[in-house]
């Protein structure tokens, strides 16, 4: 059907209304909409939502800067739940009256020729007033404008003052009002947005014995190990798979498939004789010490993610009690996990076709038995090799009672599957950033990131135990501290693999980007603070990097990023604002881990709420100095002393927030 106005390309939008967009509770959500109408009359708009709750809120609507006919404005749930909004627009009978007056003045019509205007103006006011609990602004306008012992331009101009425009901007008089269609918007804890994880392998924390052999850690070392986490300031600690480790076809050192007596496994390779998802492994320890573990990392202010692996071991008791979750071959055996020329034999796939109703149930069972022991978040291995109709049932299912679980999806895959598993549910996502190291790449990356983010929300990890990019392995401790600082300052979702503080950068061979000795078949104990004591360690940056993310919400935000002229293609610049507090950064990165680079960095000043051409103070977060800037600013950067600037900027002024916070830059326009 065709209404009488036109309510275009409304944002967020996901996939034609048909699933949320998402969001978390104090993030700034711009909304926008092309609205249009016949003829010159004004049009305008409002933004209506209603809470989870149920309360109601109207947000007026500004004419976009950048896009003619486009209206934006800006919320901040202040609650988690399912909101829902529309954008309805309507005719602006007073603006169109008051620009029409304004021109017949200019034009030097008189009095006769505007006998009608006013008249119509008379009759707009009172209907004005009417509806405004507090009108004596607009009650004062109408009655100089009907005194016709005035002059007639002190009749019309009490009518065209900004005090009345601000009345009319908080009460409007809306007629022929058409309302747009209805979406949702799915507002998670903010936890799901803004967050630093570190990986660590619990088994992995033992030390080592008299003989320096490794021990296998417990929840007790695991205990003792969060303590330096919380330390560098993280805020999830994620854990591999801590069940029991199958014993058929145990892949040994190196992915051998001929172990030696007192190989631990991979474990991902789940189940055994000791039990299976809902188990832990013995060598471990008991549930009651994993609890006790637990409450020591509530107390550090630190969440535990557990790995959430759909598959198992040979020997896992779903092979015995439920063959129907695999794949049966013709020989009556079951089909072990492969990527030709890759072979898993140590890993069992799940069947979701088989008997999809009692597997569901079973995954659901495991799940909601960590839930109840106090797990909220979950990072998902592989999800984008199963269907994604069951991630979305499970996800839902699960929130129903416990709406604070995070989910983060491995995938790393193409983008249709990626944000397909985002639109499912998923709350975080890994992402490409490992491989995107040139200042081209990582602009179209970043750029990209805010075209999705009202669905999806990339983590940015440096580095996991499958992925040790080339950069790490030739480029020093410069490499390191420069791919933490873009990845926690790009995104307000951040990770790091345990080792990564260390400088660990040996391939297992050459051109591979696995770790020789991976952590992912061997125990691999380390004395972090040795390397501390020397000097030897990232662990005082990262720690610096992640007090400066909490310090500055502009790094808490991901819908926005702005791209600065440097002319040094080894160089990068960019800042980001936070709409509601006006903080702003500006990250200048050298992305040459081994010489110095230098170049013109010309500001951006209208995209940091500065006026171009003034000069500004800005504050190195990093070092600690400041500087007195201008438009075009000086900059070089020795890897061997310091990777990168990150500079606190003046606050923006109040007033110039909201433009910054719907204005978008980017070409990709992603649509998911």
């Amino acid at each position: 059907m065709v209404a009488r106005f036109g309510i275009d390309d409304v944002r967020p939008q996901i996939s034609g209304r048909t699933l949320p967009s998402k969001a978390v509770v104090g993030e700034v959500v711009p909304v926008s909409a092309l609205v249009w109408r016949e003829g010159h009359d004004a049009i305008a708009a409002t933004l209506v939502l209603v809470a989870p709750s149920g309360a109601q809120y109207a947000v007026p609507m500004q004419q976009e800067v950048y896009r003619p006919d486009y209206v934006h404005a800006v919320f901040v749930p202040d609650e988690q739940g399912t909101w829902r909004f529309r954008v309805d627009a309507w005719s602006d009978v007073m603006a169109t009256w008051r620009n029409a007056v304004s021109k017949k003045l200019a034009a030097g019509q008189g009095e006769a020729e505007l006998a009608n205007d006013i008249a119509h103006g008379a009759d707009l006011f009172a209907a004005a007033i009417a509806q405004t609990p507090s009108p004596k602004v607009l009650q004062e306008a109408r009655a100089k404008l009907i005194d016709e012992t005035l002059p007639l331009s002190d009749r019309i101009s009490p009518c065209l003052a900004q005090e009345v425009s601000d009345v009319l901007a908080e009460y409007p008089l809306r007629e022929l009002i058409t309302r747009g269609p209805v979406a949702d918007i799915l507002v998670e804890r903010r936890e799901a947005l803004v967050n630093s994880w570190y990986e660590l392998f619990p088994r992995s924390t033992g030390g080592v014995d008299e003989n320096g052999d490794p021990v296998h850690g417990t929840w007790a070392t695991t205990e003792a190990a969060l303590d330096r986490v919380a330390a560098m300031g993280f805020d999830t600690v994620y854990f591999p798979p801590i069940h029991p480790v199958g014993e058929v076809n145990r892949k040994g050192r190196n992915n051998t498939l001929t172990p030696e007596d007192g190989d631990v496994g991979s474990p991902w390779a789940i189940g055994s004789k000791h039990g299976g998802h809902d188990a832990i492994d013995p060598a471990l320890g008991t549930e009651d010490e994993f609890l006790d573990m637990m409450d020591h990392a509530n107390e550090l202010g630190l969440e535990i993610a557990l790995d959430f692996a759909l598959q198992a071991a040979p020997d896992h008791p779903w092979a015995k009690a439920h063959p129907e979750f695999f794949t049966v071959l013709a020989d009556g055996t079951i089909a072990y996990a492969e990527n030709p020329p890759k072979k898993y034999q140590d890993i069992y796939p799940i069947n979701f076709d088989n008997a999809p109703e009692a597997l569901y149930a079973e995954v659901y069972r495991v799940v909601m038995h960590w839930v109840d022991l106090g797990v909220t978040t979950f990072r998902v291995d592989n999800p984008h090799t199963k269907p994604v109709n069951f991630w979305h049932w499970l996800i839902s299912k699960v929130h129903e009672t416990d709406p604070d679980v995070i989910f983060l999806a491995e995938a790393f895959t193409r983008p249709p599957r990626m944000y397909g598993l985002s639109k499912a549910g998923f709350s975080q996502s890994y992402t490409h950033f490992t491989w995107k190291t040139t200042k081209a790449e990582l602009t179209d990356f970043a750029q990209l990131l805010v075209d999705v983010a009202d669905v999806s929300r990339p983590n940015l990890f440096v580095n996991t135990p499958d992925i040790l990019h080339a950069s790490l392995q030739t480029g020093g401790p410069a490499a390191f501290a420069l791919r933490a600082t873009l990845a926690a300052t790009m995104s307000p979702l951040w990770g790091v693999y345990s080792g990564y503080e260390l400088y660990e950068n040996r391939p297992v061979e050459a051109g591979s980007e696995e770790y020789h000795d991976s952590e992912k078949y061997q125990l691999r104990p380390r004395d972090f603070e040795a390397a501390l004591e020397r000097g030897e360690s990232l662990q005082p940056y990262i720690a610096l990097l992640n007090g400066i993310r909490r310090a500055n919400p502009a790094l808490q935000q991901l819908r926005q990023i702005r791209f600065h002229e440097i002319a040094n293609e080894q160089l990068i610049a960019y800042s980001k604002v936070d709409a509601v507090t006006g903080n702003a950064v500006l990250v200048v990165v050298n992305l040459d881990p081994w010489s110095t680079q230098e170049g013109m960095l010309r500001v951006d000043a209208d995209s940091v709420g500065l006026n171009s051409g003034e000069s500004f103070e800005v504050h190195d977060l990093i070092t600690g100095e400041r500087y007195t800037w201008a438009t075009d600013n000086f900059v070089s950067l020795t890897p061997q002393k310091n990777v990168a600037h990150i500079f606190r900027l003046p606050d923006v002024p109040e007033e110039r927030r909201e433009a910054l916070a719907y204005r978008r830059i980017s070409d990709h326009d992603y649509r998911p």
